[in-house]
């Protein structure tokens, strides 16, 4: 029996490299991760394909950035209480476009603190993300929903084995670079290698060159597979090659990644949400940074961030070190409060238009899932 934790430390050393140092596309991923972690890659594949099938790790796949491919948002949803249960389990497990299911809570006394589901959202592009989220607001029962597209994007990563050591205020010698989604569209045949890149890895695939048989998935050559690959990733679609860890919920030994999930939120001046985002997201414990505008009801931030962490008391050091860092750059900070997740759900979003429609007409048909409200 192999050693399955993340804290061992053969899996430690691969982890640290595999879950987000594996920028762009590779033909064997699986090497690139023995030449970085200094590991056999015998080793590598052996180790992953364990961790997979334990659980450790959730999935494998090469990511997406998906905000050039769908129109993207974050959708905190105001469900009442009763009703908070039911919307979560329709949200996780009936639509395929909601990724992250979050149920958060703040000790802020503001209106926003009464949407406490907050989810992910990619809508392929050509559809709406309002009409989506009022189907969806019927089908739950909430009774109000705020959209919050990203205008900016300074940091989407995990990397959680090598965040376990961050120290608060520790942070890259550069300003994290502004990233402004712009949706890129796709032909048939480019769709179908997509989907094959993006599916997730079972156990078995786990193997050297393992492109190989998606490009055969995909009906195509893999000289061809690889081709347009490269030329997803010139064209900004295509993340890391990662291997996800399960990082909400403990192992089957009881061990956790973190215990601590802190959405954060600051407002700065209208104008400054660049500058503020770039020096929010180079601090190395932020695994997203977004500019998004909250709106009244979450007192007009203008910038959101994700940090993990096994200690709540250390979050917030990590929080209260880059507070200070905005203001030692001259940035005024208007507001900021913090969101702590609770009972979570992570799931990649789909994107395909295809899929999207037959979704749309499913749950628009009498047999559709009936409404929670």
């Amino acid at each position: 029996m192999l050693p399955v934790e993340h804290n061992d430390p053969v899996n430690a050393a691969i982890l640290a490299i595999s879950e987000d140092k594996i920028a762009g596309f590779h033909e064997d991923p699986f090497t690139v991760v023995a030449e970085q972690s200094g590991q056999p890659l015998e080793t590598v594949l052996a180790r992953i394909r364990a961790m997979l099938e334990a659980g450790t790790i959730r999935r494998v796949r090469q990511t997406l950035i998906a905000n050039n491919l769908a129109e993207g948002a974050l959708i905190a949803w105001r469900v009442p209480e009763e009703k908070l249960e039911a919307a979560f389990e329709f949200l996780f497990k009936e639509d395929p476009f909601s990724g992250h299911v979050v149920v958060r809570s703040t000790d802020a006394r503001i209106e926003g603190g009464a949407f406490r589901l907050w989810t992910t959202l990619k809508v392929p592009a050509g559809f709406s993300l309002t009409e989506h989220c009022e189907l969806l607001a019927k089908k739950i029962g909430a009774d109000a929903f705020r959209i919050m597209q990203a205008k900016g994007i300074f940091t989407l990563g995990v990397g959680h084995v090598r965040r376990k050591n961050s120290i608060p205020g520790e942070r890259s010698d550069e300003p994290a670079t502004m990233m402004s989604p712009a949706v890129v569209h796709l032909t048939d045949p480019e769709w179908r290698i997509l989907l094959e890149l993006k599916r997730e890895f079972t156990p078995n695939e786990i193997t050297p060159y393992p492109w190989l048989k998606r490009a055969e998935a995909a009906g195509v050559t893999p000289e061809e597979f690889y081709t347009v690959a490269r030329s997803f990733l010139d064209r900004k679609l295509l993340g890391r090659f990662s291997t996800f860890l399960e990082h909400v919920k403990p192992s089957a030994t009881g061990v956790r990644v973190t215990r601590f999930n802190a959405l954060f939120h600051w407002a700065v001046p209208p104008g400054r949400e660049p500058e503020a985002g770039a020096e929010i997201g180079r601090h190395d414990i932020m695994t997203h940074c977004y500019w998004r505008e909250g709106g009244p009801e979450f007192n007009n931030v203008n910038i959101m961030g994700v940090a993990h962490g096994t200690d709540k008391e250390k979050v917030l050091e990590h929080k209260a070190a880059m507070d200070r860092h905005l203001q030692e750059a001259g940035i005024p900070l208007l507001y900021t409060n913090v969101f702590w997740g609770g009972r979570s759900e992570i799931k990649p979003s789909e994107i395909s238009p295809l899929i999207y429609r037959e979704w749309w007409e499913r749950m628009l048909s009498p047999q559709g899932k009936a409404s929670n409200g």
